[in-house]
């Protein structure tokens, strides 16, 4: 009876022991501002996407770029939320990471606001444009300028916060400005005021990805898959119940309801066959070429090194696995 005793007490302990190990679940600290790009991830953590996939995600809202930059690349997050192309300048400033998947593009939620007499993007030349030069504002002008073949020189730039541009267009301080909603609906106001061009004209510009550090890639190798395939997941989840999503997510990013909605009638989210076409590196405009492209523009201003190499912070390993 003892010898029974003593073997049921030790199947008891595997038992738990096994149940405590499957019950484990990879912490991954994720960060983001405040914008609705990042949000169907309080979908994914809420509708059960995260644990199903075994991580155990803590979100933080981190508004400043130097800070959540500084915690990437010091280990203090193991992931973040952010724009494209000033992801490629951490990463070439020495941030080791990889780009997992797409998040979403703005498709209409950014633009150039302009005065009535400015009707083409040529007639900004001589004029004042405000915009912020830390910010995804700065590659979408120049984007708009190149395609336009106009030089940066041509034109008088005012650096200032994105918000700012929009209130100092609006009192009549600027001939144009880059900005964002609500200032884009509030160009009418002004006499003559209207949309030059959005970020619907220039498709896979302003482009949010979700980087990981390859130390925890390295530590965690389970995590990047698991992460992108929640994230489909949510984006799925998310199409097909988009009320209680911007519920969801309004609540997650401390904004109303309306708003968040607003905010997504200006963006498009990346999911499975939207991530496995931009990862597509022979299709044109394809997410190695926006990359490429952003490198492009800063190495031609001094921001990163002539030699910088900016591709291999792309993999498209993790959306073709998640996306079968």
């Amino acid at each position: 009876m003892k010898r029974f005793s003593i073997a049921l007490a030790i199947c008891l302990s595997l038992v738990l022991c096994a149940s405590a190990a499957l019950a484990a679940k990879t912490r991954v600290k994720v960060a983001f501002c405040t914008w609705v790009g990042y949000a169907p991830l309080y979908i994914a953590k809420e509708k059960g996407m995260f644990d199903k996939y075994g991580l155990d995600v803590d979100i933080m809202i981190i508004e400043d770029e130097s800070q959540y930059a500084a915690a990437m690349a010091t280990g203090n997050i193991d992931a973040l939320g952010n724009v494209l192309d000033r992801e490629i300048i951490h990463y070439a400033k020495g941030t080791a990471e990889t780009l997992l998947f797409a998040m979403d593009e703005s498709s209409g939620g950014d633009g150039l606001i302009a005065s009535g007499d400015i009707r083409t993007v040529a007639d900004l030349r001589g004029r004042t444009v405000g915009l912020d030069k830390s910010a995804s504002s700065y590659f979408f002008f120049l984007s708009v300028l190149k395609k336009n073949s106009i030089p940066e020189s041509e034109v008088n730039v005012l650096e200032m916060s994105t918000s700012d541009a929009g209130a100092a267009f609006m009192a009549g301080r600027l001939d144009a400005a880059v900005t964002w909603e609500p200032w884009l609906s509030k160009a009418i106001e002004r006499e003559g005021g209207h949309i030059l061009v959005s970020s619907a004209d220039y498709p896979r510009t302003i482009v949010d990805v979700f980087m990981m550090r390859n130390e925890f890639i390295k530590e965690h190798p389970e995590a990047p898959l698991a992460m992108t395939r929640a994230w489909f997941e949510a984006i799925d989840w998310y199409r097909a119940n988009p009320d209680e999503g911007n519920a969801i997510m309004a609540k997650g990013l401390g904004e109303s309801r309306d708003d968040v909605a607003d905010m997504v009638g200006g963006v498009t989210f990346y999911g499975r066959k939207g991530n496995l076409s931009f990862m597509d590196k022979s299709a044109p405009n394809s997410i190695f070429e926006v990359a490429e492209r952003a490198g492009s523009f800063w190495r031609a201003k001094g921001i990163i090194a002539k030699d910088a190499d900016v591709t291999p912070m792309i993999s498209d390993v993790y959306v073709k696995e998640a996306a079968k």
